[in-house]
């Protein structure tokens, strides 16, 4: 089992950057992702890393947010530049086990308690 604690979020002015931090418990060289969800929508897949450290990204935050690990540290991060209102959500990462590549479009069998970001106007 892998628990993941989430941590960064906060509230910035657009144009704004911030850092999401996300522990695991134990080594995770799986399949990891950042996730949103805003009120009143569905969750969405934000940006995706795969065990060789190979990235993909949803089309509205590509160039403007980046997504790493450090597996020493059994780390993820998101760096969010350039924050848009729209970007305001309740962010969360996520683990898979058992899948190490074509991380995006599955199932995410791990979750963290989330961390908000909100970006004023």
């Amino acid at each position: 089992q892998v628990q993941l604690v989430e941590s960064g979020g906060g509230s910035v002015q657009a144009g704004g950057s911030l850092r999401l931090s996300c522990a695991a418990s134990g080594s995770s060289r799986n399949c990891m992702g950042w996730f949103r969800q805003a009120p009143g929508k569905e969750r969405e897949g934000v940006a995706y890393i795969d065990s060789d450290g190979r990235t993909s990204y949803t089309d509205s935050v590509k160039g403007r947010f980046t997504i790493s690990r450090d597996n020493a540290k059994n780390t993820l991060y998101l760096q969010m530049n350039s924050l848009r209102p729209e970007d305001t959500a309740m962010y969360y990462c996520a683990a898979r086990t058992n899948r190490k590549f074509a991380c995006s479009g599955v199932v995410y069998s791990y979750w963290g308690q989330g961390t908000q970001v909100n970006v004023s106007s």
